[in-house]
């Protein structure tokens, strides 16, 4: 078994810039996983990725707007 890497709350906070009351209610609706040793959750690094895959948004592109015509209508 491969030797994980874990943060902490804190640690995850600092890296995101978010608060460390964010993580924990993702921990706590287990949209993050989590596991709690001694006195904190910790995280590993493959699940605080796949967290951050899954709520990843993709940029939308600047283009022409298509907009459709109504049939019978010319241009």
């Amino acid at each position: 078994m491969p030797c994980e890497t874990y943060q902490t709350v804190r640690e995850v906070a600092d890296r995101l810039k978010i608060a460390e009351a964010t993580v924990r209610h993702w921990i706590k609706a287990g949209e993050l996983r989590a596991i709690d040793i001694g006195r904190g959750w910790r995280i590993a690094d493959a699940d605080l990725a796949e967290f951050l895959r899954r709520h990843e948004t993709v940029p939308r592109t600047c283009g022409p707007s298509e907009t459709p015509h109504a049939e019978g209508q010319s241009e």
